[in-house]
């Protein structure tokens, strides 16, 4: 199943999503009987998600394909939900990565920061240059969310909480880090310092993780890609440690690591690419420059 937030009627409202568009949650709630929330963050937290995902795997996906939908060329995506309680990045977690810092990839433990809600922006917004950084960077990478209060969550178990996966593109202020790497919370949480949306894929639309391509790709060309399996810490890992350290709560959010950082420049165009996902797109301001 896959479910997107679209701005309709002057609200951010849930779709699901179709091979013609995508169809608010209040329709189906009209069409099929339903009272699901017509929020996002609702149908997480709620645990409301388990149930459409089963009704949907039922019979659901052929009934929602015959209602008229929002053509995706016509709806305008918001990011999936805006005040998660938590949002875990990861750092380096792909070697290549490590080496565009000339810095040793971490073992043992991630390299964890968080993110504050404050940054994030949906697919076709503005990432804002911040004013006080000369080279700030873009990551493409793939985000999980969990869908269940946890805590010490096993490794073999991870999938019981995840709610599913989504497109993120991250940004550093990579100047100011290099200054000092205890710096490394300002830099990450300048306002528009999160992307991500504009779909949320359920864990059974995937057929093997580990095997996804996720690619950082700069005004049409492809900067640089990797394989989930390459990480050094994958999804599983990730899941059970940040579980292990904090109480995990409904929307919480991971954002997995980046192959390759790219530099962003007034007039760029950023997107991340994953396989079988619909993809992250924005453009770049920088409000260095005078218009």
């Amino acid at each position: 199943m896959r479910l997107a937030t679209i701005h309709l009627e002057g609200k951010e409202t849930a779709t699901v999503v179709t091979a013609k568009g995508v169809v608010p949650v209040a329709v189906l709630n009209e069409a099929f009987g339903k009272s699901w929330p017509e929020d996002m963050f609702q149908i997480i937290c709620t645990g409301v998600l388990e149930e459409m995902k089963e009704w949907y795997n039922h019979g659901g996906r052929a009934k929602t394909e015959k209602i008229n939908a929002i053509p995706k060329k016509d709806a305008a995506f918001a990011p999936l939900y805006r005040h998660p309680s938590k949002i875990w990045g990861i750092g380096l977690n792909y070697a290549d990565h490590a080496g565009d810092l000339a810095e040793k990839a971490p073992t043992g433990r991630p390299a964890s920061f968080a993110k504050f809600d404050t940054t994030i922006i949906g697919t076709g917004e503005s990432i804002r240059l911040p004013l006080q950084s000369q080279k700030t960077t873009g990551e493409s990478e793939l985000g999980i969310i969990y869908g269940k209060k946890c805590k010490d969550v096993k490794k073999e178990d991870w999938l019981s909480v995840v709610a599913g996966y989504t497109t993120i593109i991250d940004m550093t202020a990579e100047d100011i880090l290099r200054l000092n790497p205890r710096y490394l919370t300002q830099v990450k949480n300048f306002d528009t310092f999160f992307s991500y949306g504009p779909e949320l894929v359920t864990p059974d639309e995937v057929e093997d993780v580990m095997k996804l391509r996720v690619a950082t790709v700069i005004n049409g060309k492809i900067h640089a890609q990797n394989v989930v399996s390459n990480m050094t810490f994958p999804p599983d890992f990730l899941v059970s440690y940040h579980s292990e350290i904090a109480t995990m709560l409904p929307g919480d959010i991971i954002s997995t690591g980046t192959p390759r950082a790219v530099q962003l420049n007034e007039g760029d165009v950023i997107a991340c690419h994953i396989d079988g996902f619909e993809p992250l797109v924005n453009p770049v301001v920088d409000l260095k420059v005078k218009k």
